[in-house]
């Protein structure tokens, strides 16, 4: 276990200066120029004080330099200042990490919860109609756009309805100071049920099909046999070795959860890492960019990584893989 520890950590490492170089490489061959892409329409701005911007921002040297330059600073911690927002990047990341870490929370934990229990009716009640409902529900939302279902959402309760405001994370016009926790609630229930509704589905089927798998096995025949119910079959045998997997699922789905809130932060205008991410991509923001691509790819790979040693445990055959 401990060597397939430092293998996965060793992977880790290797894909950050990966992703960096990447980074870097796709935004340097790209038309966009991040000094117009600040500047704007300004045309009052003159060849010399773009210039000057540039040498101020670093960008006047080659890749290759800023690349090694960034390197250098952020091996001692320092993650560059946010040429947007002129502010250290770190701060810019803390602050809007927790505003995105909680939404993704909630929608990791209801998705979870709601597809488990979902794929262990449909096992239980095999080729009946609520089992088909269920199906027919997890292949329609394995289908459909995350941010058609929230465009869904924000028109039916935002907008005719009127039971949520239409986006953002607080009441607009209000101070930090005077937001109630009910309003920031209320701002929440959208983005995070947009996120749970779409993540049901292959934890929904994953868990069928595996309840459906123990269902069949020798022991649960004989456990029939036994005269057992349907709910002492499934509290004795299935939920021991159904829930596991269906974890270790939902570890694994942290890459597409953080693609998922990154579209639901743009329809719903939440101000977390998502909308911070595309505008940084947008205004050529490459500190903000490089800060928050490095702090996703970690959340991922902690993700993959806990499913990984999950799924070690359950299985003792894949202690030998690597």
């Amino acid at each position: 276990m401990t060597k397939r520890i430092v293998i996965r950590l060793v992977r880790a490492v290797t894909l950050l200066i990966g992703l960096s170089i990447l980074t870097f490489s796709l935004i340097y061959v790209s038309p966009m120029d991040p000094v117009n892409a600040y500047i704007g329409g300004d045309g009052s701005v003159s060849p010399e004080q773009i210039e000057k911007i540039k040498e101020y921002w670093g960008v006047d040297k080659g890749t290759v330099e800023q690349y090694f330059s960034w390197a250098g600073a952020l091996l001692q911690g320092n993650f560059g200042m946010s040429k947007l927002y002129r502010s250290p990047v770190i701060d810019i990341i803390k602050s809007r990490a927790a505003t995105s870490f909680a939404l993704m929370g909630m929608a990791w934990l209801l998705s979870g919860v709601l597809g488990y229990l979902l794929g262990v009716v449909a096992a239980m009640n095999r080729g009946k109609i609520i089992d088909k409902i269920i199906k027919w529900y997890s292949y329609t939302l394995v289908s459909t756009p995350i941010f058609w279902m929230g465009l869904i959402l924000l028109i039916v309760f935002a907008v005719w309805l009127k039971w949520f405001p239409v986006g953002l994370a607080v009441p607009a016009g209000v101070l930090e100071k005077d937001v109630q926790f009910a309003d920031r609630v209320r701002h929440f229930v959208l983005p995070a049920l947009t996120l749970s509704i779409l993540g049901v589905a292959n934890v929904a089927m994953h868990t069928r099909e595996k309840m459906i798998d123990i269902l069949n096995t020798e022991y649960i025949i004989f456990a029939r046999a036994r005269g057992e119910t349907m709910w002492q079959i499934f509290k004795n045998h299935g939920f021991r070795n159904s829930i596991i997997p269906a974890i270790s699922l939902q570890f694994a789905y942290f890459g597409e959860l953080f693609g998922g809130c990154v579209l639901a932060e743009q329809v719903f205008a939440y101000p977390g890492l998502g909308t911070t991410l595309t505008t940084a991509g947008l205004k050529g923001d490459l500190p903000l960019l490089m800060g928050i691509i490095l702090i996703s790819s970690l959340f991922v790979f902690t993700g993959n990584f806990i499913a990984d040693i999950l799924n070690t445990v359950v299985d003792p055959r894949m202690k030998g893989a690597v």
